[in-house]
């Protein structure tokens, strides 16, 4: 009996090799209304003035709390590991060109 109820608080979770490899964001734009959180995750490209949405995440107000406090304990958990994360003073959204020279033909 006891093996059983093992058995079932165990969830089995699949991740696909395409889902696996990642999507690399260097943005993230986080909005709500009373029912939801949307998380969009943008990729910047040096020299484009456009980006593009690379993957959108959306969440019950209760998940996106969890998501916080997962994100903190990971986040301290890091640091006593590797050492202090800077935090980069930046403007809100990071300016389009990097710092890069611009492309001549």
């Amino acid at each position: 009996m006891a093996e059983q109820k093992k058995k079932g608080n165990q969830l089995n979770i699949e991740l696909p090799e395409e889902i696996a490899e990642g999507v690399y964001s260097n943005l993230a734009i986080i909005s709500h209304s009373n029912t939801e959180f949307i998380l969009d995750f943008i990729r910047l490209v040096p020299n484009v003035p456009k980006a593009k949405v690379k993957s959108r995440v959306v969440l019950a107000p209760q998940h996106a709390k969890r998501l916080l406090r997962a994100l903190s304990d990971n986040i301290a958990k890091h640091e006593a590991q590797f050492g202090k994360i800077e935090d980069i003073n930046q403007p809100p959204f990071p300016s389009m060109n990097f710092n890069t020279p611009k492309a001549q033909a």
